[in-house]
C-alpha cells in the first residue's frame, strides 16, 4: 500500500479525482437509505408470509432475537451487500452516489474487483457498527482515507462536474 500512496503523490495535481470528503459519504449513505429499507420491506414481507404460510397467526410477530429475526436480519445485511457490490461493481457508484458523483475506485483508478468490494462493504459494515469509527478515521488518516478504503484498497472519490 505504501507503492501506491508514492504513486499518488507523483501524479500530477489534475490527473486524480478530488477524494470523496466525509461529508459527501455521509450524504450518499443517506440518499441510499431509501432503497436499502425498499428492500429491507420486501425481505420482510417475503419472511412474514412465509412466517405465516408456516401455520403462524397473520397478526403474531416474528418473536425478538429468535432465530428467525437473527435470521431476518442476516438475509437484510447479505440483500444489503448485494445491492452495494453490484452497484459499484456495474459502474462503481450506489444510488445515493449518483448525485454528489462519488464513484468507488481501485487504488489506481480503474474498477475495483469484486472481492475488494465485499471486503469494503464488510470493513464498511463494521464500521458503521462501531459508531463510524472507520469513516471518522478520514480526519486523522494523512491519506485521508477511511477504514473500509484501506482495507480493500479501494478508493472513493468525487468526479468533476460535467459541463
Amino acid at each position: 500500500m505504501e507503492d501506491t500512496e508514492a504513486t499518488e503523490e507523483l501524479r500530477t495535481p489534475g490527473s486524480n479525482p478530488a477524494r470523496a470528503l466525509i461529508l459527501w459519504r455521509l450524504f450518499a449513505l443517506l440518499y441510499d437509505l431509501w432503497p436499502v429499507l425498499a428492500l429491507w420491506m420486501l425481505v420482510g414481507t417475503a419472511f412474514t408470509l412465509a412466517y405465516t404460510a408456516a401455520g403462524h397467526d397473520a397478526r403474531q410477530n416474528i418473536a425478538p432475537f429468535s432465530p428467525l429475526q437473527i435470521l431476518l436480519w442476516a438475509v437484510c445485511w447479505l440483500v444489503t451487500g448485494v445491492y452495494a457490490v453490484l452497484s459499484w461493481r456495474k459502474g462503481g457508484q450506489t444510488l445515493g452516489m449518483r448525485p454528489w458523483r462519488l464513484r468507488v475506485t481501485d487504488a489506481e483508478g480503474g474498477a475495483a474487483g469484486t472481492r475488494a468490494l465485499c471486503l469494503r462493504y464488510a470493513v464498511g459494515t463494521l464500521s458503521l457498527l462501531l459508531g463510524g469509527l472507520g469513516f471518522w478515521w478520514a480526519w486523522v488518516d494523512r491519506a485521508r482515507l477511511t477504514w473500509h478504503d484501506r482495507a480493500s484498497d479501494t478508493r472513493m472519490v468525487r468526479e468533476p462536474k460535467k459541463r
